[in-house]
């Protein structure tokens, strides 16, 4: 684990720490022009005090011309200085987004199981990290940096009358007291209204997604009250955490407003006592309201910043669990030799199994079908041996190698990949086709030739050419403006974009007619004339005619794996299958 250091009472991993290190200098200069900024807001006050000490018991214009002159290039540099800190502020917010956004987005794209616990949360770092960028540029950043200059404030009304400044501190004590109550009293509120928020989100992003199948299956209203209840519930622990806040601040503007006014008391009696003059009298009541004002701003922003630390929370979390990955020995490409060594994976969030102790191999050049009923775990033993999912026990090898020592970038090179549900992104066919490649620095007189290359093996550029704009027609997420079977084709393309020496096919007829299927298999027998190590997940079996071993699953094991005119002879007879492998004993 990268070295550490604690902020916020949470280890900051390093990718992080370099990112605040790339905003430091920024944050230090804004801090500073804060000094300068509270320093010229004594002006005013100076000013006040010369009008009425000087300028009105003597009559002095050319004084008070001279005076007015210089409060008015005080409050212009108090001004610029102001502009100044509000824009280092956005700078070091943009840095930020230049230091972590992609990484943040790196991580997101890693392998997120919806089950482990703070998936939910994590899932929304994005937001979280925009949160977080966002108080850092903010009126909560200004108010923090503003805090640390009151005593300044503080040692100004000492200097006026130690009565004053005796009135200011225990002004100032209450209100911090305050502050603190506020955010004891709504710490947990606004951190359950943060992840009840983020569940709300997530299930419009998920009723947004899927539209069509909730109008068509009459489901929009029930969806809709779902979807208030789960806002209702959000708004509400908000609602509830500012009403708490508010009437914190309520209590803390009363406080300020009385405490100026028994300043200017004070002020009064003071100067009848003679003790002080008529204008430090103003001048008590300006100080000792502007010593408190930032206390006050603190607690108005306070939702904001315990936003921000929550936010940091969630990324410094989604920097645990997912770290950078480590330059690896650049592996030469495979020959397509595959081997399953007791890959076993649970349930995501449950001590079920979906694969228990799953062991075959396949040999460079092979073609294997993998068949069984519904939930026998085929879907997630495609995943695994594709490198999408990372088995819980157990090994997936290539070419002997654990495809935990492959960089997952270089190994998707080599593998492709048809999941059950198509996969496809929101962009042009071309892209989709081409993995997006062109946005990691391809060149796109490579690209495209290989692209059409890819859809005419899938067959699949016939129909692309019929699209509205051919192979830059534009695509919603999830493949939305192609009918299933278009989306599976176009996805089949991707799969053979560049010939991979690994093809992972998960149902690839599973949405295709009699001409789709006779295509497909053109494909495969294409595909195994090339030397492809082919793996197909089936129910229809037909497609698995040019298959040469077939491995039969049930209940998340291998029931049955070897030659498939074995395998179909076996499955005819109707004594008992072979014994089933039992689960490693270390897996529960």
């Amino acid at each position: 684990m990268a070295r550490r250091l604690e902020i916020l009472d949470k280890p900051v991993p390093e990718p992080l720490k370099a990112a605040l290190r790339a905003v430091r200098r920024h944050l230090w200069f804004a801090f500073g022009f804060s000094a300068l900024v509270n320093i010229l807001y004594l002006a005013p006050t100076l000013y006040m005090m010369q009008v009425y000490d000087r300028v009105i018991p003597t009559g002095g214009i050319m004084t008070l011309v001279f005076i007015t002159a210089v409060i008015v290039f005080a409050l212009a540099t108090l001004a610029g200085l102001d502009y100044i800190r509000g824009r280092l502020l956005i700078r070091a917010g943009l840095r930020l987004d230049r230091q972590l956004a992609g990484q943040v987005l790196t991580r997101l794209s890693s392998q997120l199981r919806p089950g482990q616990p703070g998936s939910l949360r994590i899932s929304q770092a994005m937001r979280e990290f925009d949160s977080f960028r966002q108080v850092m540029t903010g009126p909560g950043a200004l108010a923090l940096f503003d805090a640390p200059w009151t005593p300044i404030y503080l040692l100004f009304t000492f200097m006026l009358n130690p009565w004053l400044g005796l009135l200011t501190l225990t002004g100032g004590i209450i209100l911090l007291l305050l502050a603190i109550a506020n955010e004891r009293s709504n710490k947990q509120r606004l951190q359950q209204a943060s992840e009840a928020s983020a569940a709300a989100y997530v299930a419009q992003e998920a009723v947004s997604a899927n539209a069509e199948t909730v109008r068509a299956l009459g489901m929009r209203r029930a969806l809709v009250t779902l979807q208030l209840q789960q806002r209702h519930k959000a708004t509400e622990i908000q609602a509830q955490a500012q009403f708490v806040g508010g009437r914190y601040q309520g209590a803390i503007k009363f406080l300020r407003l009385v405490l100026q006014s028994l300043a200017l008391g004070t002020g009064a009696y003071l100067a009848v006592e003679r003790q002080i003059s008529s204008g430090a009298v103003i001048a008590a009541s300006v100080l000792l309201s502007r010593a408190l004002q930032p206390i006050e701003q603190v607690v108005g922003a306070w939702s904001g910043i315990v936003s921000a630390r929550h936010a940091f929370t969630t990324l410094v979390e989604l920097f645990d669990r997912y770290p950078d990955e480590p330059e690896r020995t650049l592996l030469p490409p495979p020959k397509g030799m595959i081997q399953v060594e007791g890959v076993t994976n649970r349930m995501p969030g449950a001590d079920s199994y979906v694969l228990r102790n799953v062991s075959f191999s396949v040999q460079p050049g092979e073609t294997v079908g993998v068949v069984g009923p519904s939930g026998a775990g085929k879907t997630t033993l495609a995943r695994v041996l594709a490198g999408a999912l990372l088995p819980d026990y157990g090994v997936v090898r290539l070419d002997s190698a654990d495809l935990r020592d492959w960089d997952a970038e270089r190994l998707g090179r080599y593998m492709g990949y048809l999941p059950q549900d198509s996969g496809l992104f929101a962009g042009s066919v071309r892209d989709n086709i081409s993995r997006f490649e062109r946005w990691n620095g391809g060149d796109v007189e490579d690209i495209d030739p290989r692209v059409i290359a890819a859809a005419e093996a899938a067959g699949a550029h016939e129909l692309i050419l019929r699209l509205p704009e051919g192979y830059d027609t534009m695509l919603g997420a999830g493949g939305r403006g192609l009918s299933a079977g278009q989306a599976q084709r176009v996805a089949l393309a991707r799969a053979l974009y560049r010939d991979p020496p690994v093809m992972v096919l998960d149902e690839p007829n599973s949405h295709l007619d009699s001409e789709g299927e006779a295509a497909l298999l053109k494909v495969l027998r294409a595909v195994k004339a090339r030397g492809a190590t082919v793996i197909i997940i089936a129910h229809r079996t037909g497609v698995l005619t040019s298959a040469d071993k077939l491995v039969v699953m049930r209940d998340g094991m291998v029931d049955l794996f070897g030659p498939r005119e074995e395998v179909v002879a076996r499955l005819s007879q109707p004594e008992p299958k072979l014994p089933r492998t039992p689960a490693p004993a270390d897996a529960g």
